[in-house]
């Protein structure tokens, strides 16, 4: 009986070893499926750290590009005031010239019409001056015809005067004629003098005309020249301001597409930092699982 007593008990022991046995069995291939977990946690912590540290070295490029980009902004911000205060220089310029263009303009304008005026005197002066010059033409040839008659009257009279020496009275007659055509002709001479006089006194006053005319005639071509340079200066003005305003017009569409890429940038690095927050937490949990 004690030895059947004690087989019972060593059956007993031995089912009760077999079932810690089992499940010692069972612990070591729950054991082994820890350990399998928690290396294929490290492999993914190992990955995730590499993954971090790669975010962390991109990030630090995005913070970098992000630092240019301010950088540029500001360039940019400067550059666009400094567009806008040349703009607004240039359009003062632009109204001062055409305001300067439109004086001018009306100078010239009086000018050219203060020309057509002298002009117009000019031809009448020059008109006058052929009238006078006929005028003095037609006297000379009267004088002409008069010392030719009055050489023919003389001969006839000392041709009377030698053939008829009894007609006295028709000689005293001659006389007279003689001294009334002397006379009418020292008449003609002043009056030639005075014509001389006249047109010498219209040629001084043509010539001042004409110099004066000129004179005119230079200020208006140098008021041309003038205009022409004010009107060169306007279109560069201008082009100028339209070449500031197209770069204007580009600085401001890069200032918005800058703004565009900072705003997804900054959207970018929001994202990243959660996702960082969120790998923080998984490996805080990590250890906290492995502890």
């Amino acid at each position: 009986s004690i030895i059947r007593r004690q087989r019972q008990e060593l059956k007993l022991l031995i089912a009760e070893l077999k079932d810690r046995d089992r499940e010692l069995n069972d612990m070591v291939a729950v054991h082994e499926r820890h350990i399998q977990a928690w290396e294929d946690d490290r492999q993914k912590i190992l990955t995730l750290a590499e993954q971090c540290s790669l975010l962390a070295s991109e990030l630090n490029e995005r913070n970098a590009v992000v630092k240019s980009l301010s950088k540029k902004l500001r360039l940019l911000e400067s550059q666009h005031n400094d567009s806008k205060t040349t703009l607004e220089s240039t359009q003062r310029k632009f109204k001062e010239l055409t305001k300067k263009v439109s004086d001018s303009s009306v100078h010239c304008q009086a000018l050219e019409e203060k020309n057509q005026s002298l002009h117009c005197s000019i031809l009448e002066l020059s008109a006058k001056t052929g009238q006078l010059q006929a005028r003095e033409q037609e006297l000379l040839t009267m004088l002409q015809l008069k010392d030719k008659a009055l050489i023919e009257t003389t001969d006839q009279i000392t041709e009377v005067t030698s053939k008829f020496k009894t007609l006295e009275g028709a000689l005293r007659a001659a006389k007279l004629e003689e001294f009334s055509r002397s006379r009418e002709h020292q008449d003609l001479k002043v009056t030639l003098s005075d014509i001389l006089f006249q047109i010498n006194k219209m040629k001084d006053v043509l010539s001042e005309k004409m110099k004066e005319s000129s004179k005119h005639q230079e200020e208006i071509s140098h008021l041309k020249q003038e205009n022409g340079c004010l009107r060169s200066e306007l279109i560069l003005a201008v082009e100028e301001a339209q070449r500031k305003d197209q770069l204007y017009q580009f600085a401001k569409s890069k200032q918005v597409r800058i703004e565009k890429e900072l705003s997804s940038l900054r959207q970018v690095c929001m994202k990243q930092q959660r996702d960082l927050h969120f790998l923080h937490i998984n490996l805080d949990s990590s250890d906290d699982s492995r502890q």
